[in-house]
């Protein structure tokens, strides 16, 4: 993964609705990037509604979240849709913005992986489940998020 304390490198990716995001659209606010391997499948789809379920404790926060897999535009609205995903989805087809963030697995797929962006730009958090079948759960993440000591 992405070293933490390092400048989080800008991107444009297309959501699910065809236009272009970049990480820079969100300077001066803190980003929560989620990499996962698929739209529906059953660990993904649980992992990101763990997210919806959870998404006022992050806008509390003040953290934006952008998910991002190697899934088409199309499979992003679908998903999205069919969940009623409050946060954007980003479809990294060409695989370059997972390789940017070292959050490619061997098969070529995002790898179940976050990394939180500060106000900065600055890599604060960045963390990858060894076990695809798993994830840390949201409330751990929040957590964490709650200790950290500002910059």
């Amino acid at each position: 993964m992405i070293a933490e304390n390092t400048k989080a490198p800008d991107f444009r990716l297309p959501d699910s609705e065809g236009n272009l995001v970049s990480l820079s659209d969100y300077k001066g606010r803190k980003v929560l990037l989620v990499f996962y391997p698929g739209d529906d499948t059953p660990v993904c789809t649980t992992q990101l509604c763990s997210y919806r379920d959870n998404y006022t404790e992050f806008t509390k926060r003040d953290i934006a979240i952008l998910a991002v897999s190697t899934d088409t535009v199309e499979s992003h609205r679908q998903f999205g849709e069919k969940n009623n995903l409050p946060f954007t989805l980003l479809s990294d087809h060409d695989k370059q913005v997972s390789r940017l963030y070292d959050a490619m697995d061997f098969l070529g797929m995002s790898k179940r992986a976050y990394v939180l962006i500060d106000e900065n730009g600055t890599v604060r958090l960045s963390f990858n489940d060894l076990l695809p079948l798993f994830y840390q759960s949201t409330r751990d993440l929040l957590a964490k998020i709650d200790a950290m000591k500002p910059e």
